[in-house]
Formats: C-alpha cells, sequence, structure tokens
C-alpha cells in the first residue's frame, strides 16, 4: 500500500523537526565543549583542582561526547529517511526485509523505521 500525499507530507514534517531537534542538541554540545576548552585556557585555570573534581570534569566531558555520538547517528538515520523519502516516495514505509507495510503507526512514532514491527523483532532477537 503506497501512503497518500498528505500522509507522506506529515511523515517528511516530522523528519524534519526530528532532524532539527538532533541538529539543536548538536549544537548544544558543540557550545558546552567550547565553553570548556574556553574555561580551561582562562585565568582561572592556574589554580589545580582537586583530583576527584577533574575526574568528574572529564566524566561529564565524556558523557557530551557518547550523547553527540548517539545524536550523530540519530541524525544519519533521519537523513537516510529523508534521502528515501524524497528519491523513492512509493516505497518509503515499506519494509526493507519483507516487503510489507512499516505502517503508519510505526512510522508516526519512529520516522526514520525501515522495517516492520516483525522483521524488527526477529533481527533484536537475533533471527
Amino acid at each position: 500500500m503506497t501512503l497518500a500525499k498528505n500522509q507522506l507530507a506529515h511523515l517528511e514534517r516530522r523528519l524534519l523537526d526530528e532532524r532539527d531537534r538532533a541538529l539543536k542538541a548538536l549544537g548544544l554540545f558543540d557550545k558546552t565543549a567550547k565553553s570548556d576548552r574556553e574555561s580551561v585556557d582562562s585565568d582561572l585555570s592556574v589554580y589545580t583542582d582537586h583530583m576527584a573534581d577533574q575526574g568528574t570534569e572529564a566524566m561529564e566531558r565524556e558523557k557530551a561526547a557518547v550523547s553527540a555520538t548517539k545524536e550523530g547517528r540519530y541524525l544519519y538515520r533521519i537523513e537516510e529517511a529523508l534521502r528515501r523519502l524524497y528519491n523513492d516516495p512509493k516505497n518509503f514505509g515499506v519494509c526493507h526485509t519483507c516487503g510489507t507495510d512499516v505502517g503508519l503507526d510505526r512510522l508516526d512514532a519512529l520516522p526514520h523505521a525501515r522495517y516492520c514491527i516483525d522483521c524488527k523483532r526477529k533481527e533484536e532477537s537475533g533471527g
């Protein structure tokens, strides 16, 4: 079943909104990382922090980097879905494994989904 034009338009809007959200999250990470670097370069850095404080700061930077990596992967999946939507709208929403409909409800919840729920469950269970 091919999705109707209004359904495709709705999914495009969802994908664009998700892309904007991911870009903002990555932008926030960039600002945080930049401010961390600037604070290290400031005059206050002549004072040594306690080892525990340094460890906490390193852990926070690492968590921020992991978050940015996750957002980056998510952004990639969103961009891929937009390419599929623009390049082949007739097949958008068709499972890449079995060829059945992914389902509008699933796409609305997860607009970058490439698999129907049954195939996704099989993949996650290692089957």
